[in-house]
């Protein structure tokens, strides 16, 4: 026998009121679940979000924002930065974008205050062309007449400020390289025909050779003898936004270079540059310094010397200060180099002082400053002058 028929209609009705109960229960419990679902990774972002832009000093819950950007960086910084396009529309940058010459650029940066940072060549003059205004929430930068020389690095400082006292937040700057191409010219123009560059052994060397067009095929060549000079990437490198990087500068790599850009059928050469090659020290000199004898007798002949062992190639610069300065007793300075026999090539560069018939005013104390690119450094030593000894009798 069925089971509704056992109830009746009365328990017909006061099944179907359960069975209503339940649906309505389990769908109350779902939308719960769901909301839940939907709420609480958007209290997260609503928490992170603010915080891109603000100063990360405000205690642990900055500290974990701060770890979460430092997993992303990239899109999180760059955030900050948008370029404004016609009909107000709004685009975020990369590491570099391309604005056609003669055409706006226009920058908004997230962040009260903020400071921004151009290329030299608009620092020093831009003809009233660079407008920097601070709005409520943002700064905005607008480039107008934009020509090839314009072409460089644009960044944007957030700033943190304690009542009147604000310093750049230098870890959270947004960059971005504008490149301004020219259908004139391919690179950015200067006034410099020669630029004279130190090849440093200690430091990475830079041939700026700047492209006002980011799809120029760059080339470096030297020009005695003309030969293209090959870039391998580990060497020397090619950095579109930077130019030329010789990595670590040798002798071989002095002389004359300069870039060669093509595109299209325009084909122009750069500024020349200039390289000389610099045996950079790698510390300061340390000078040794020792006279003849600590006691002179009037009469005899003085002589003191200083010396410096250190890097083969590396110059070092001697200067003297002595007692008979006062008088304008002139020096007789003597200087060497040699070399220096180990496992290392080395070198002894040496200043003797000498000084003849030495008289009561050649006491005193005798410095010696050695001086190489890195420091200099002063060494002393004290002289006493004798009375002259009398010949004994017969």
């Amino acid at each position: 026998m069925p089971l509704v028929n056992l109830f009746g209609s009365k328990g017909r009705l006061v099944l179907s009121a359960l069975l209503i109960c339940a649906i309505i229960f389990e769908l109350a419990h779902c939308q719960k679940d769901t909301q839940e679902q939907r709420t609480t990774p958007g209290r997260k972002l609503k928490t992170s979000k603010p915080k891109l832009g603000k100063s990360t000093n405000k205690g642990p819950r900055a500290v974990t924002s701060k770890s979460k950007l430092k997993a992303t960086p990239a899109p999180a910084a760059q955030t900050l930065l948008t370029q404004v396009l016609n009909r107000g529309k709004f685009k975020k940058v990369g590491e570099t974008i391309s604005v056609q010459t003669g055409d706006t650029l226009e920058l908004r940066c997230r962040g009260k205050p903020v400071q921004w940072s151009v290329p030299t060549y608009l620092e020093d003059d831009d003809d009233g062309r660079l407008r920097i205004v601070q709005q409520d929430r943002y700064g905005a930068l607008t480039l107008v007449n934009t020509t090839g020389a314009d072409t460089g690095e644009y960044t944007c400082y957030p700033m943190y400020c304690e009542d009147s006292d604000c310093r750049k937040e230098y870890d959270k700057a947004v960059k971005v390289f504008v490149f301004f191409p020219d259908p004139q010219e391919l690179f950015v123009p200067t006034s410099d025909y020669y630029e004279v560059i130190q090849l440093r052994t200690n430091w990475p060397t830079l041939l700026p050779c700047q492209v006002t067009s980011p799809e120029a095929k760059v080339t470096l060549h030297r020009e005695y003898p003309p030969v293209e000079v090959a870039v391998d990437g580990s060497e020397i490198s090619f950095n579109v936004r930077k130019g030329f990087t010789i990595h670590r500068p040798r002798p071989y790599h002095a002389g004359a270079l300069y870039c060669v850009a093509s595109l299209g059928n325009l084909r122009q050469s750069s500024t020349k540059y200039m390289l000389i090659y610099v045996n950079y020290p790698m510390a300061p000199p340390a000078p040794v310094i020792q006279a003849s004898s600590s006691s002179v007798a009037v009469g005899e002949n003085l002589r003191v010397s200083c010396s410096v062992v250190g890097e083969q190639d590396v110059v070092i610069e001697f200067t003297w200060d002595y007692p008979g300065q006062e008088i304008g007793r002139p020096p007789y300075t003597k200087e060497s180099v040699t070399p220096v026999g180990g496992g290392e090539a080395q070198q002894q560069s040496q200043s003797v002082l000498l000084v003849d018939e030495v008289r009561d005013v050649d006491q005193g104390t005798y410095t010696c400053t050695a001086q190489n690119l890195q420091g200099a450094k002063s060494v002393s030593t004290t002289v006493k002058v004798v009375p002259k000894s009398k010949p004994r009798k017969p």
